[in-house]
């Protein structure tokens, strides 16, 4: 690097970005790919031929259009959205997650969740210059009650999240204390859903109690990780002002058309989910026969304490199966991996490889 180069990024690059750590990646090339909590399965061929079709009839030329509300709509008519509600639409929740702490940006504002949890919570307060403030969740990774009213009560956050299930400990919290959570907070509670596909609750039944929440899922889980679909809904009067930061068209024509024709087909993608479920039970069963202590999911990954997770991790990479390691995430997370839920295959092979390299 130049002396120029080295230069122009100390003095026009923020500090705070040059000292942060980009979000990583791993390298799958050739691995059995169990580490972003990705829906394994793949449309059936036909399926896939008829989308083909779909897509190629794309106008490219074209600015997103009418067909993105046509696609809020169906958003809308799949997730069961309240009356009175209204439905924003992100390049996945990431963008959403951005453009909440763009809009919730007032003096003195802060981001209040639990932690360990998604990390772009704190990377969006970050970047926009909101104060993050982590509550650390118990032993169990259950949700601290008094410690998240102690934080909303000091901090007046104008966002608390609360991720149900949680990431990466794929758990469903206490619903008396996420109520009491809500009722303290005095700005907006995002409910991110981001799992729901595979929870055994949701809090869609309870969102129209409130008019300071906002519920937030994606498509990813649902089966389209490579589409970039995020969807966020609540009260129509609240979910105006949070549009008014959303760039024009951040939703492709082709990833618009390839939602719609998902969610025409999301029988599919329901039995998908069941199968998922149904080997969660059997990664569940196979982790206590070795002895291993593992925490309950309503997610598609599952969270699993080992005695060497370094050691554990590369042993499984070394015979070609990619997890993800979180045990320097957080101190509670200490000698965890987390498991994403694959194919009855894949996890007969992940299975393999955790034991062998125990």
């Amino acid at each position: 690097m130049s002396a120029t180069l080295d230069r122009l990024i100390a003095t026009r690059i923020r500090q705070d970005v040059q000292s942060m750590h980009a979000y990583a990646i791993q390298d799958s090339r050739g691995m059995v790919k169990l580490d972003a909590m990705e829906n394994p399965h793949r449309l059936p061929p036909a399926l896939q031929k008829e989308l083909g079709e779909r897509l190629a009839a794309v106008a490219l030329n074209r600015y997103p259009g009418e067909r993105v509300n046509e696609l809020r709509s169906a958003l809308a008519r799949h997730a069961r959205m309240p009356a009175g509600f209204d439905l924003m639409l992100g390049n996945g929740s990431d963008e959403l997650i951005s453009l909440l702490a763009m809009a919730c940006d007032v003096p003195g504002a802060a981001i209040v969740a639990p932690l360990p949890g998604f990390v772009m919570y704190a990377m969006s307060a970050q970047l926009q210059g909101l104060k993050f403030v982590g509550v650390d969740l118990t032993a169990e990774f259950e949700l601290d009650e008094q410690a998240m009213l102690d934080a909303i009560a000091l901090h007046q956050p104008s966002i608390v999240y609360l991720a149900y299930p949680n990431n990466p400990t794929a758990n469903l919290w206490d619903d008396t204390t996420i109520e009491k959570i809500v009722e303290a907070a005095p700005g907006l509670v995002v409910i991110d859903e981001a799992y729901q596909p595979f929870a055994s609750r949701s809090y869609l039944d309870r969102v129209a109690r409130h008019e300071h929440v906002l519920l937030m899922r994606t498509l990813s889980k649902f089966g389209l990780a490579g589409v970039r679909i995020g969807y966020m809904m609540g009260p129509a009067a609240l979910v105006a002002q949070v549009d008014k930061v959303r760039p024009p068209y951040n939703v492709s024509v082709l990833n618009c058309e390839a939602a719609l024709f998902a969610l025409e087909h999301e029988d599919v993608f329901a039995g998908q989910a069941a199968d998922l479920k149904r080997e969660r039970e059997r990664i569940q069963r196979a982790l206590r026969e070795l002895g291993l202590k593992s925490w309950p999911s309503d997610a598609n990954m599952i969270l699993v304490r080992v005695p060497e997770p370094a050691r554990s991790f590369d042993g499984m990479k070394a015979r070609k199966v990619l997890v993800k390691n979180v045990s320097k995430m957080h101190p509670l997370l200490a000698g965890c991996l987390r498991l994403t839920v694959g194919t009855a295959d894949e996890n007969t092979q992940m299975l393999a490889a955790l034991q062998a390299s125990l």
